[in-house]
């Protein structure tokens, strides 16, 4: 809960110092910077719109960024789209767009499957010595910008005291000023443990949540029934879907039931072993003349596994907070196959020179370079496409990709490579 004891700054004490901000540019800058930055936004905020852009100006970037990023997002949009430099505008933008991002991607942490969607920046954030007509000016211009009725936050000194229910701005007078209906908030950092983030989501259902940046900033709003769904099946489940084991699997659990909840998962996997031996078997007569093939093939499937792995990890880690879809998934997929194959070039050249070390023909060593290669562009395109797929289809996107995936580079990788072989030393 908010509303303590802490004592704040009174409303005659900041308008003093933007007073003295506004006429006294002689001090200016040295007033505004003996502030707390919770004190500066709220000096900033009783400015007007022509001497807040002229102390963003005077400001450094560093000093601006920190401000600008104290503040609530219908005021920077102000300041930003008042801004002559375009290109400080730009850096601007860039850099509270990144550092947003990143500290919602840590809170949203607590549930793989999470979204940015949850947290939400449908609020108006006015001084407790605001009206209650001020607050309908607000709202009025946020429901014109955005198309929605924003929940009424209120702060004071900067900070955040609590919200107004839209029920006593309907039925109050305009001229009551907001600090006299304020209701205690419940809010939480960012950076707080996942525990304690899971305990206040169950512990409030129904209500809102303010997400806190750790300079007191308001990052966005959660709704505690928006994450109900997420909260019935845990976290766990998805790490257990990686290892190919039952989510109720635990360490003590009897030998019968270990048993139960792994077999199915190692016969799909032995099944995709013999599709590898399969292929391999197609080729027997080129392995028996070429025996350095054989010792080459574990290198050829080994890259484009840990190649898949890596590729896995990333793309379910952006499905897990919403940051990609199959809808948006392409230029996704295709920087993935990208990278592979720029990885396949540097590990593949490196695959001549060693191979050739240990005694093995230079164009088999040659062969081998081109299969890592062409393995890793296949590892790129099944470990961003398989989870993606996945999730389309409404599955964990970590439930059993590690099999498919590592059976296309194994299959793929492997059939290139002797198929290659065949062609050019047969």
């Amino acid at each position: 809960m908010l509303m303590n004891d802490v004592s704040y700054p009174t409303e005659r004490d900041l308008e003093a110092v933007a007073r003295t901000v506004t006429y006294r540019p002689d001090t200016r800058l040295s007033e505004f910077r003996s502030l707390a930055l919770s004190e500066q936004s709220a000096v900033f905020n009783l400015l007007s719109s022509r001497m807040r852009q002229t102390l963003i100006e005077e400001l450094n970037f560093s000093e601006s960024l920190e401000l600008l990023d104290h503040l609530d997002p219908q005021r920077v949009h102000q300041v930003l789209s008042r801004m002559k430099d375009r290109r400080r505008r730009e850096r601007f933008i860039e850099r509270l767009k990144s550092d947003r991002y990143e500290k919602c991607e840590y809170f949203l942490a607590f549930h793989p499957q999470a979204t940015l969607g949850l947290v939400h920046l449908n609020f108006v954030y006015l001084p407790d010595s605001a009206t209650i007509g001020d607050s309908a000016s607000a709202i009025e211009e946020h429901v014109r910008q955005n198309g929605k009725i924003p929940t009424v936050l209120v702060y004071q000194a900067g900070e955040l005291l609590g919200e107004v229910p839209l029920g006593t701005l309907v039925r109050e007078r305009n001229t009551n000023k907001l600090k006299n209906f304020v209701k205690p908030v419940r809010s939480i950092s960012y950076n707080a443990p996942k525990e304690k983030i899971l305990s206040l989501l169950t512990d409030s259902p129904n209500e809102k949540i303010v997400l806190l940046d750790i300079d007191g900033s308001i990052l966005g709003i959660v709704y505690s029934s928006d994450v109900a769904d997420l909260l019935e099946a845990q976290p766990a489940a998805t790490l257990y879907s990686f290892a190919g084991v039952e989510a109720s699997e635990r360490p003590f659990d009897s030998v019968g039931n270990k048993v139960r909840g792994r077999y199915r998962w190692l016969i799909i996997n032995l099944a995709t072993c013999f599709l590898v031996a399969a292929v391999v078997s197609f080729f027997d007569d080129t392995i028996h003349q070429f025996v350095a093939l054989a010792i080459l093939m574990p290198l050829i499937a080994g890259m484009g596994g840990n190649a898949a792995t890596q590729t896995l990890a990333v793309m379910v880690r952006g499905i897990a907070i919403g940051e990609v879809s199959l809808k948006n998934g392409y230029p996704a997929v295709l920087r993935e196959v990208s990278a592979g194959l720029i990885n396949g070039i540097i590990t593949g050249f490196m695959v001549i020179p060693v191979a050739w070390m240990f005694g093995i023909d230079l164009w088999i060593a040659v062969i081998a370079s081109v299969s890592v290669i062409f393995n890793l562009m296949v590892a790129g395109l099944f470990g961003a496409v398989i989870p993606l797929l996945l999730r389309h289809f409404g599955r964990d996107p970590a439930t059993s990709s590690g099999i498919f995936i590592s059976t296309a580079t194994d299959v793929l990788g492997l059939l290139f490579f002797l198929s290659i072989a065949t062609l050019f030393l047969t």
